[in-house]
């Protein structure tokens, strides 16, 4: 498996990076750290790899996990809604055992 962007989501990463005006050499990391109320939250930042990172492309942007990370998120799709009430990145977890209800952090 691996971590993924559907296209809705690689466009406003590329535009946050294009807006910041930051190199080639930035993409997205994915992660997860510990906390919220269900044990776990989601990490989603503009970075640059570093050399203990997995790597992936999806949809044209580069993806970066560190490998602890990686086992709690292997799988993931990452999508971008466009709401003004609800709208945000999404993570589609196939790992998860149970979430809260706000849909930010979760257990496995």
């Amino acid at each position: 498996m691996a971590l993924s962007l559907t296209e809705s989501a690689a466009a406003r990463i590329r535009a946050i990076i294009s807006d910041q005006k930051l190199g080639d050499t930035y993409g997205v990391r994915l992660g997860v750290q510990s906390g919220g109320c269900s044990g776990y939250s989601y990490l989603l930042e503009i970075d640059e790899p570093s050399d203990s990172d997995r790597r992936y492309t999806s949809n044209g942007v580069e993806v970066f996990c560190d490998p602890k990370s990686y086992l709690f998120i292997n799988g993931v799709e990452v999508d971008y809604i466009d709401d003004i009430l609800n709208g945000g990145f999404r993570f589609e977890n196939p790992n998860v055992s149970r979430s809260c209800g706000c849909g930010t952090s979760f257990a496995v």
